[in-house]
Parts: C-alpha cells; structure tokens; sequence
C-alpha cells in the first residue's frame, strides 16, 4: 500500500479543484408568499415609505411630461365631458331637481374621472416599472398603490374647479362637503381593489392592458354620470347601487346638490362591504403570486 508523501516544508499541498471555496454571490433575498389571510405585512410597508412617496411622485410627474398645457389639463378633461353630459342631459330631459345640469355632471365626474385614472395606472403599474422590480426588492404592493394615489392631484384640482361652478351658479355651500373626503377614500379602496387584481393579472396576462380602457368605456355609459341615479326604477336601484363607482357618484352629489340626490344608503353599505371582500382577495392573491413578478415581467 503507497503512501503520499508529505509535502516539503514551506511547500503547498495541492486542493482539488472541487475544494475550492467558491465565490459567495452576496446576500440573497428569497421572495415567499406571506403567511395570513392576506400576507399583508404593514410593518415592511411603513419600511418603504419614502419608495412609496417616491413612485407617486414620479407618476405625477410623468403624466404631464413634456405637455404644454401641463396640470391644466386636470380642468380641461372634465370640462369637455361635462359639456357633453349638459346636452345630453338637456336633450333627455333627465330630472335635475332644480339644480344646474353642469353641476350634476361636474359632481359625478369627479369620482369618475379619479377611479377611471387609477384604475387604468394601477393595472399597467408593474409593467412600467419592470425594470426596477427585475432588480432591486421591495414590497410590490407599493407600485399598484403609488399608482392609485398618483391621480390625487387631478382630484384636487377638479374639486377647486367645482368649487368655482357652485359659486358661479350661487349654490349654497352645505356643510355636507366635509364628508368629501370619506367618499375619496371609499373611490380609493374601490380602485385599489380592482388594481391590485389587474396589475398581478397583467404581468402573466398582457391582454388586460387591452381590457381595461375596454371597461372603463363601459362604465362611463353604466355609471350615473349624465343622468341622476334616481332614473334608474326602484326594484333596480339597490342592485345598480351595489356598483361602488355608482354609490360613490351618489354620495359626491348628496354632499355637494342636496338630499335629492341621496345614495341608496343600504346599497352603499352593501357595495362597501363587497369592496372590502374583493380588496381582501385581491391582496392575497397578489401576494401569493408576487414572488413569479420578477421571472414573468
């Protein structure tokens, strides 16, 4: 049986080439559906806040990118759609209950055009920012989101513009308008629901970018924006109610035109509570499939 011989002093003994410690790649962030009902970890979301205030402002910013007009056109877009609503409304004869109908259709056009806007960014999100989700990790959630809030700018700046319009037809200022914001929040959670669904959707599915101005066109034939949703005959209106887009252009106008105008309340109630149901299916899903975002996109 041969022995080995020692190597020399000071000499090296040869290592197999297998042996050889292999370079260490750097830390490595393994992406795994979370735990829960929904996998919603709040706490690494509150981490990426300043991403978050980051990508809403980018998608602010892009919007309006190299267009003369610029933000202006946050006032031009539903102007020329209430002009149109006008006529048609005065050419129906839908009851407006004493109020002017440009105002009818201002005050549904403000929700509209916001959750239309939303929806439509939120569902292309993660397509436009694939280059950074292929590289860099942090929560996903938050593009969707940023992309919801982007259009809160335009909100604004329709709101001053109705505003404007009350005074001009000299409508009384109700103390209503205070609870603006809760119907804004309701439009946010009623398109972040939808986006969160369309936006993971879209990165297995390119054809949802193709389905979504699709329904948009619809809802604005569906959704009371022309007409109040009183037209609609009582044994209908709890079910077109359930629509969360419709509750909230009723509540915008029971806030700014008066109680005429009011919300089928048991409805509202109902399509809140739905909105929430399909948010919280949305989250988990989008959760659950996160993970494949960076291989598919």
């Amino acid at each position: 049986m041969s022995s080995v011989p020692a190597p020399a002093k000071g000499a090296t003994s040869p290592i197999p080439a297998e042996s050889h410690p292999k370079e260490h790649p750097g830390p490595v962030r393994l992406i795994r559906a979370r735990r829960g009902a929904v996998g919603l970890d709040v706490a690494e979301l509150w981490r990426y806040r300043e991403l978050f205030g980051f990508l809403v402002w980018r998608d602010i910013l892009v919007r309006y990118k190299q267009t003369y007009l610029g933000i202006a056109w946050a006032v031009v877009q539903p102007l020329l759609y209430m002009l149109v609503f006008t006529a048609l409304g005065h050419a129906a004869k839908f009851p407006n209950y004493g109020v002017p109908y440009p105002l009818i259709s201002l005050a549904g056009l403000l929700p509209w055009q916001f959750f239309s806007t939303a929806l439509t960014d939120s569902s292309n999100s993660l397509l436009t920012s694939s280059n950074m989700i292929s590289k860099v990790y942090f929560p996903r959630l938050i593009v969707p989101s940023g992309a919801v809030l982007s259009g809160t700018v335009d909100f604004l700046a329709s709101f001053v513009l109705f505003l404007v319009f009350e005074l001009c037809y000299r409508m009384p200022i109700r103390v209503e308008l205070l609870l603006i914001p809760f119907f804004f929040l309701y439009a946010v959670l009623a398109a972040l629901s939808a986006g969160v669904w369309l936006s993971a959707l879209s990165v297995r599915y390119r054809d949802v970018k193709y389905i979504v101005p699709f329904l948009t066109r619809i809802g604005l034939i569906a959704c009371p924006l022309a007409f109040p949703s009183t037209v609609i005959p009582e044994r209908w209106r709890l079910l077109y109610s359930l629509n969360p887009v419709a509750s909230i252009i009723d509540g915008f106008r029971w806030c700014a035109l008066g109680p005429a105008f009011a919300p089928k309340w048991e409805g509202l109630g109902l399509s809140f509570l739905l909105t929430l149901v399909v948010l919280g299916l949305g989250l988990a899903y989008f959760r659950s499939t996160e993970r494949r975002f960076a291989d598919l996109i």
